[in-house]
């Protein structure tokens, strides 16, 4: 993680089903970092006999809101601990470090209008967008697609748009339906628009699917967050991996990380997302050719090679050397 600060929880609320807003200030009274819209700030979570957990979480801030960090959680069914300690053991008035907003999502700026397109939390960064798009009287539409009205994030700070007639709820719908009423939307684009995406893998890949037909690749935006990354192949193979710097080498078997096989071999490496979403475990290459399996990387940087995401990726060829 990068340079941190302590934050406190001035407010933690319910504000849909099984997901939490929260607002954090600094704990020194200091002035919040900039950002934009489509923002995501790392937590650093503490739990007694554990060692610290990374977790990213986007903003959900509106335009001026600049007093505290504002935030939507989901309690994730499968949670491996963080937003399971977030919604049971942190309150208001408790302390949490965060690292400075980074932005791999922000709104082009040079769109004549805007598609949202949301699944679920994935809500949370093009809530912050439409707040922004509205507030500017810019032209956009979102559509947000959650499993019944319950789930729905921030009504309150939905009420804008919908009032405008540019949030469209989609609640209950089947794959089918979902895929429908995303062809609907994308036809519907004027030349020089862009959209946004974000939820979970199965929406995401329509959106691409759907998109590619209708946009050039420019024009399309995709935020991928946990719970995105592919299972391990019935193909994958055994290879080696070198830490030429440390002494160290290791093989890394079939059912098996780069980051499990380093962790067995006495290596601990930072790791936030564990899905190849938020570029933590981002390493050098020095020698081999990495097989990525991430959402971090560009296709420019994947043609490279000269950089691994170790917590999905694996190599093609027998021995990965790594800058590490």
């Amino acid at each position: 993680m990068s340079a941190s600060r302590p934050f406190v929880i001035r407010r933690k609320w319910a504000t849909a089903t099984d997901l939490v807003g929260l607002e954090l200030v600094p704990r020194d009274g200091g002035e919040l970092d900039a950002f934009e819209p489509g923002a995501h700030v790392e937590f650093k979570l503490k739990k007694a006999g554990a060692p610290p957990m990374l977790r990213q979480y986007s903003l959900c801030n509106a335009p001026g809101e600049r007093d505290a960090y504002v935030f939507g959680i989901k309690l994730e069914e499968k949670s491996r601990g963080g937003s399971r300690l977030i919604h049971d053991a942190l309150g208001e008035g408790d302390v949490v470090d965060l690292g400075v907003p980074r932005n791999h999502f922000p709104i082009a700026g040079a769109a004549g209008s805007h598609l949202l397109l949301a699944a679920g939390i994935g809500v949370t960064p093009l809530l912050a967008m439409a707040q922004k798009l509205h507030a500017e009287s810019a032209d956009y539409q979102l559509h947000y697609f959650v499993r019944d009205t319950g789930h729905v994030a921030f009504p309150e700070r939905l009420q804008a748009a919908k009032n405008a007639g540019r949030l469209h709820v989609h609640a209950g719908l089947g794959v089918e339906q979902t895929r429908q009423h995303i062809e609907q939307a994308m036809a519907s684009l004027a030349p020089g628009a862009h959209a946004y995406a974000c939820g979970p893998k199965p929406f995401m890949d329509a959106v691409a699917a759907i998109g590619a037909r209708q946009l050039d690749a420019e024009r399309l935006h995709f935020e991928h967050f946990q719970g995105a990354v592919a299972a391990p192949l019935e193909a994958d193979t055994e290879f080696e991996v070198v830490l030429p710097q440390r002494g160290v080498s290791c093989v890394v078997r079939a059912n098996q990380t780069i980051v499990q096989a380093l962790e067995a071999a006495g290596c601990a490496i930072a790791v936030s997302c564990e899905q190849g979403v938020c570029g933590t475990c981002l390493t050098g290459v020095l020698e081999g050719r990495p097989d990525h399996r991430d959402f971090f990387l560009s296709d420019d940087e994947r043609e490279r090679g000269q950089h691994i995401i170790l917590c999905s990726s694996r190599s093609h060829s027998p021995r990965l050397v790594l800058d590490l």
